[in-house]
């Protein structure tokens, strides 16, 4: 640990790694599912109820013009964090599956059509599954899926043959949730343009791991869920290039999505409030803010460089378990630790280390073809965050290797 990044003084930020579980100091390794909350959000969002509660963009009193400037203020944060071009590129949405459903109700049922083929990977979570299958099922698209190596990686070669002039759309991960695999989407999404291809990244598990810039990505779609990024649950991002997101039209009706309603017509509010029906998450959208200006002040760079020496460690670490294979091993990756371990089903696992307070995951992660392919009903995961230490890493080792005993 250097200078520039001091993880026992953020450790003092997030309330929660302070408690005790069964009477042990929590570890917790469950950063993939959901991260935990610095002081900075938990205060954000407690000052917004405690002293601006309003709904936003309607009212002309002063609470209201209060909330409505901290949450478009949020946008702009959004806007820069990502590095997107414009602030009415970015739709605030209810997370990644929510941003997802979005670009499939809208953008797919106004563009797509019978035999039109989408494309997606074989590592992806079910809400970059589900949508393009209910979608294929609506209107006789294909979807095609690209294959994975033994390693988790994206075999790019066989992404190459699918891609064609029918293939309508490409929504591909980032970062893999369950493997930590780190996609080429860059090289993806460029390949996809070649043949006028819009394509669509979930950058739910990319966004708090690896700095975005969505220009220089080129990607149609950008999502993620406030969550995954140490801010609230309920509030996520949906960012689309201007041009596509004028052509499509609302994916949901009601308030503040309208400019003018009559019982015979109505006429569509600008963006990215054509996308915003209804009252939103007021609070979690200012929550969302502070996280952000919370990991901008540690520098997503830093962050990398830190839980990089945190999966190395780990890896290492794993290795000394006799029967214990990890499900997972690309070159690129994040701070994703998943395997198995012979003779221990996951969720036994699982139940055994919380006894030593430690958190990890367990199950298929919402990946089930993902499963299917490295044929195990499930995994333990252990997934990083920079407020994680190698000292934790050592107790969730002594943990596995006391629950060995128990499975001679």
């Amino acid at each position: 640990m250097s200078d520039a990044f001091n993880v026992n003084a953020i450790r003092k930020d997030f309330p929660n790694l302070h408690r005790k579980v069964h009477g042990k100091p929590l570890v917790y390794l469950d950063n993939a599912a959901t991260t935990l909350k610095p002081k900075a959000v938990i205060e954000a969002v407690k000052r917004h109820y405690t002293f601006e509660t309003s709904n936003v963009h309607r009212g002309v009193h002063f609470l209201s013009e209060q909330a409505t400037a901290a949450f478009e203020n949020t946008r702009k944060i959004v806007k820069d964090f990502i590095k997107a071009s414009k602030s009415s590129e970015i739709i605030f949405t209810r997370g990644t599956t929510d941003s997802i459903n979005i670009v499939a109700q809208s953008y797919g049922r106004t563009f797509l059509k019978k035999d039109d083929e989408i494309i997606i990977s074989h590592m992806e979570h079910h809400s970059n599954i589900v949508p393009w299958q209910m979608l294929c099922q609506e209107k006789g698209c294909i979807l095609k899926v690209v294959p994975i190596n033994e390693h988790g990686e994206l075999i790019y070669k066989e992404y190459e043959k699918l891609i064609g002039p029918k293939t309508k759309l490409v929504s591909m991960v980032y970062v893999s949730n369950s493997l930590g695999t780190i996609n080429p989407v860059k090289k993806v999404i460029a390949l996809a343009h070649k043949y006028h291809c819009p394509v669509l990244i979930d950058g739910a598990q990319a966004v708090n791991h690896i700095p975005i810039d969505v220009q220089n990505l080129d990607c149609d779609f950008f999502v993620f869920s406030g969550h995954k990024l140490f801010g609230p649950t309920g509030v996520g991002v949906l960012y689309g290039k201007e041009a596509l997101l004028n052509r499509m039209p609302p994916a949901q009706g009601g308030g503040d999505m309208i400019s003018s309603v009559t019982f015979e017509k109505t006429a569509y509010n600008v963006l990215p409030h054509k996308f915003e029906a209804g009252t939103p998450h007021v609070a979690g959208v200012i929550g969302l803010g502070a996280a952000i200006e919370y990991v901008r002040s540690i520098e997503l760079e830093k962050i990398k460089k830190y839980e990089s020496q945190l999966l190395a460690y780990g890896t290492k670490a794993l290795k000394t378990i006799p029967g214990l294979r990890f499900i997972g091993t690309a070159k690129d990756k994040a701070a994703v630790l998943a395997f198995v371990i012979d003779k221990i089903h996951p969720h036994d696992l699982g139940t055994l280390v919380d006894e030593d307070g430690i958190a990890i995951r367990t199950g298929h992660h919402c990946t089930m073809p993902l499963m299917l392919r490295f044929k195990v009903p499930a995994t333990a995961r252990a997934s990083l965050a920079f407020y994680n230490t190698k000292s934790e890493i050592d107790l969730l080792v002594k943990s596995i290797k006391k629950a060995k005993r128990l499975f001679p």
